[in-house]
């Protein structure tokens, strides 16, 4: 598809979010169009979660607007969570119900259908079609982001939240993660993602937006990042292996510093 000229399901402009005296987000301005995963990449405090939890309807912003599906997230926060799904890095169902337990729970939470054969072929494409008797706590880390996915997808959401999803997955669960998303991609839903994986980003996101300090500082292609700055003597200082990447470009801009 092509994304210059789809549709956006999400558009955040002069988002402003303080906590006190404290901003953690200041004029941020960015849209997620359909068929398109965007990335949001930053150092620890640098905005990202709390740019997300404006945006799944978690906190109030001090100011700006966020468009979800064409709908005011603000004005109608009820009709804009309708078109969002969301997994976080950690899940936090309930350890003691069995995978289809939590997937028929969450089903009629959304008002969607759960019927036997349904339940089965969610099961099939998520290849977990021997563990619908198992209990979630039972289940490794790769099956939990699997169930965790599809309960985000119950609903058939326009836009999808990802929160750092691959965390802690060993390289098989993290590229059959991967491959989940761009089959999201090709049937147009929008993704949003953040992660600290540079690898992930340059792998998977079409676009890239990197926060610190609460202000966005870059929005690009993977490759168009690394183009524009490839000839940046932080970008260059930073570089490990000759070839710039866009861990270096991310380096480069956000600095060298360890953040709390």
């Amino acid at each position: 598809m092509d994304q210059s000229t789809s549709p956006s399901v999400l558009q955040v402009e002069n988002l402003n979010v303080s906590y006190g005296s404290f901003h953690a987000v200041t004029q941020v301005s960015f849209d997620v169009k359909a068929g398109e995963i965007f990335g949001l990449l930053g150092p620890n405090g640098a905005g990202k979660t709390s740019t997300l939890s404006a945006v799944e309807g978690l906190l109030r912003p001090q100011s700006g607007t966020i468009m979800v599906a064409g709908v005011d997230a603000r004005q109608k926060p009820l009709h804009a969570r309708a078109n969002v799904g969301v997994q976080l890095q950690s899940t936090s169902f309930q350890p003691e119900l069995s995978v289809s337990e939590i997937l028929k729970l969450y089903a009629g939470i959304h008002g969607v259908e759960m019927s036997t054969q349904r339940l089965a072929q969610i099961l099939e494409t998520i290849k977990l079609q021997d563990a619908g008797g198992k209990k979630f706590g039972q289940l490794s880390g790769g099956q939990q982001q699997r169930v965790s996915l599809v309960i985000a997808l119950i609903h058939d959401p326009r836009l999808v939240l990802l929160d750092e999803p691959t965390t802690g997955l060993d390289p098989q669960s993290r590229r059959q993660l991967w491959e989940r998303m761009e089959d999201l991609r090709d049937k147009n839903h929008g993704i949003l993602l953040t992660t600290h994986s540079m690898e992930e980003a340059e792998a998977v996101c079409d676009r890239i937006a990197i926060i610190d300090h609460g202000k966005i500082i870059a929005i690009d292609t993977p490759q168009g990042l690394i183009e524009k700055h490839r000839n940046d003597a932080e970008v260059i200082s930073a570089s490990r292996k000759g070839k710039i990447t866009l861990e270096d470009v991310f380096i480069g801009l956000t600095g060298r510093a360890i953040r709390s």
